[in-house]
């Protein structure tokens, strides 16, 4: 009798764990990055997703489709819908896109560089109107920030190279506001593009006939998954770097400065706990970053000869020895 008693219960348990994970709620996690490139934003989205009180594995479900693999971003999106998925966290411009041609009514949380309403994915900043909400970091706005930072940096450099993607829909706007901000700062300024991993390498040997002092990465997510290619061309013509994302300054480049990325995932993680306890998407203002950080490397500093000013030092929120 125990054992059948034993038996019947080792049996019903399965069942139990069955049934609620059956009503637990899926998130889809979508994103154009590798996912070794998005596991610091995929931590920041977990602990604002417990913050909300879902705890992966626990009170939610979490399906990754990073990028990567035979599947292109819009079968990835189709996926997570077909999935039945509560939710979806879509990142750069890219991945939301996907998201809202694969559904209008599952909501969507987003982290766009670009203007949310140019692209369509909400009606309005405060009443976005449709299934998706987020974030909208302003990068383009950054670029005279950054340029003032290298320029404090590296005082003695005439010439500023700036590399961008013109088939980012921001690129005229970089390109203007990188101009206008070089001029003030009485430096010498040439536009390289590249939007191929070729034309990477032929742009970095343009710069260097150019006889550049300093490059300044544009804002691109095309960029972003790219870093470690571009940062191994600056480090072999020893030319610091500037980049709005820590990942170039981990990858080797010299300084970046921009949005807290991994704080910004986390309040999306919030706005998607926001969702699942019953707001809607339609109804929760898109909001702006509120951390930024100043990331550097003086490890390459070093190699390179530059000497970081103690001003810079001292507002630098993390230091790479």
């Amino acid at each position: 009798e125990f054992i059948k008693l034993a038996g019947g219960a080792a049996a019903a348990w399965p069942l139990t764990v069955r049934a609620q994970h059956s009503t637990m709620p899926i998130v889809g996690w979508l994103s154009p990055q590798p996912l070794k490139a998005s596991q610091h934003f995929i931590d920041g989205f977990l602990i604002g997703l417990g913050e909300a009180g879902f705890i992966e594995g626990t009170s939610v479900t979490i399906v990754l489709r990073p990028g990567g693999g035979d599947q292109s971003l819009q079968e990835r999106a189709t996926d997570l819908v077909r999935r039945g998925v509560a939710a979806i966290m879509a990142g750069p411009p890219p991945a939301a896109l996907a998201a809202r041609r694969a559904t209008s009514t599952i909501p969507i949380v987003f982290t766009s560089g670009a203007d949310p309403m140019k692209l369509g994915l909400v009606s309005s900043y405060n009443r976005p109107g449709g299934n998706a909400t987020g974030f909208h970091i302003q990068f383009i706005q950054l670029v005279e920030k950054r340029l003032s930072l290298l320029d404090e940096m590296v005082p003695g450099v005439s010439r500023i190279a700036v590399l961008v993607n013109p088939a980012n829909p921001n690129a005229e706007t970089i390109e203007r506001n990188a101009t206008k901000a070089a001029h003030a700062l009485g430096r010498e300024f040439s536009v390289f593009k590249a939007k191929t991993d070729d034309e990477i390498r032929t742009a970095f040997a343009g710069l260097v006939a150019w006889r550049a002092g300093a490059v300044f990465v544009g804002p691109d997510p095309f960029y972003y998954r790219r870093n470690a290619q571009i940062a191994t061309l600056a480090a072999r013509h020893r030319l610091p770097i500037s980049s709005m994302e820590s990942g170039f300054v981990e990858a080797g480049g010299l300084m970046s400065y921009g949005p807290d990325l991994t704080d910004l995932y986390r309040q999306a993680g919030v706005f998607v706990g926001r969702i699942l306890k019953g707001e809607k998407a339609a109804e929760i203002p898109v909001q702006q970053p509120t951390k930024f950080e100043m990331v550097i490397n003086l490890k390459t500093a070093k190699a390179i000869d530059i000497t970081i000013p103690q001003s810079i030092m001292l507002s630098a929120d993390k230091v790479i020895e």
